[in-house]
């Protein structure tokens, strides 16, 4: 946030990443070797740890889709939620009792929650800082009470999917085909996300989370960029409510519970913010450890206070972990560990 900082505001310096002899961008091995290694185990993994992969990749999504407006943009959201009830909301809606296409659900439930980013965006972009926060909050929590406080969506008991989505051999009823489909997802948002981050709209994007007034000075339309972010980013967390639909057949208002905003936003400050990889394993952690504090075999009677065992670790890790978990290889090294001394 100051003027050291002035050249991420440079457009072309976007596609200079560094690459590796076989074309790839450089961090992009670790990312496609996870990929790989998820799709080859995915037929060995039993009921219980299938269906738990398939809970983080769609929390990483999630978060992923939040990673555009903080860590890229700089636009801290507390309503992120809305987007991510109202795309599995529309899954459900869509479907009936008859089912419905797999690709036509996923375009309406991507295509619902853009629409309502794009008029929250256009809305709440004109304000700034803690503003901007509530503005967020309160219209998520507008679309909360929506579902909960009127029958459109069943009310506080929410609304069952009868058959989950399908196209041609693409059953989400197969449990394998949903984690398929789920992976294909997380790899097609990281991927697209990674393409912005080299592109030019990326390098403004960044410019923008610098110093919107310098960007503003150059000649850039920031609203517009910021609202075009603002969109993808609603887009993206509607897929993860498409996918959330999908394979707990039941949704309902806590989906859009601000609570679940700011669990996202704890995931990607867990992880470290401005990288993706760094979302992915906020996502990771985030799941892990309530899964862990939660499990009365594992950690006894805390289990039954998990939230605030949970509380306390976190504000461990960010004490530790200023810069997340993307950071602890840095900490752990011999050069990271002097740097650290010398502070």
């Amino acid at each position: 946030m100051n003027t050291t900082t002035s050249s991420a505001m440079t457009p072309p310096l976007s596609s200079s990443t560094p690459t590796r002899a076989g074309g790839l961008p450089q961090g992009a091995l670790l990312p496609l070797a996870a990929a790989v290694i998820l799709a080859i185990a995915g037929p060995l993994l039993g009921g219980y740890a299938a269906d738990l992969v398939v809970k983080v990749m769609i929390l990483a999504i999630f978060a992923l889709s939040l990673e555009l407006l903080v860590g890229m943009t700089g636009l801290v959201s507390l309503g992120h939620a809305a987007f991510y009830g109202i795309g599995a909301y529309i899954t459900v809606l869509a479907s009936g009792k008859e089912g419905g296409n797999l690709l036509v659900l996923l375009v309406l439930a991507m295509g619902g929650a853009a629409l309502y980013a794009l008029v929250v965006g256009a809305l709440s972009l004109r304000t700034r800082g803690v503003y901007f926060i509530m503005v967020t909050l309160a219209f998520a929590q507008m679309a909360f009470f929506v579902f909960h406080d009127t029958p459109v969506g069943g009310g506080s008991d929410g609304i069952y999917l009868y058959i989950r989505p399908a196209v041609g051999a693409l059953d989400m009823e197969n449990r394998l085909v949903l984690f398929y489909v789920v992976l294909a997802a997380l790899a097609g948002t990281y991927g697209l996300l990674a393409l912005i981050r080299r592109s030019r709209f990326g390098a403004a994007l960044a410019g923008i989370r610098v110093s919107e007034q310098r960007m503003r000075a150059v000649g850039f339309p920031t609203y517009a960029y910021k609202l075009a972010a603002f969109v993808i980013a609603g887009a993206l967390a509607g897929l993860a409510g498409f996918l959330v639909a999908a394979r707990d057949g039941v949704v309902n208002p806590e989906l859009m519970a601000w609570h679940n905003s700011g669990e996202v936003l704890l995931m990607i400050i867990l992880g470290g913010l401005g990288h993706l990889r760094g979302a992915v394993l906020g996502a990771v952690a985030f799941t892990l450890l309530k899964e862990v504090l939660s499990t009365h075999g594992l950690v006894g009677p805390l289990a039954d206070h998990w939230q605030l065992s949970l509380g306390i670790v976190i504000i461990v890790f960010v004490a530790l972990l200023p810069k997340g978990l993307i950071g602890l290889r840095e900490r752990l090294s011999p050069m990271g560990a002097s740097k650290g001394a010398a502070r």
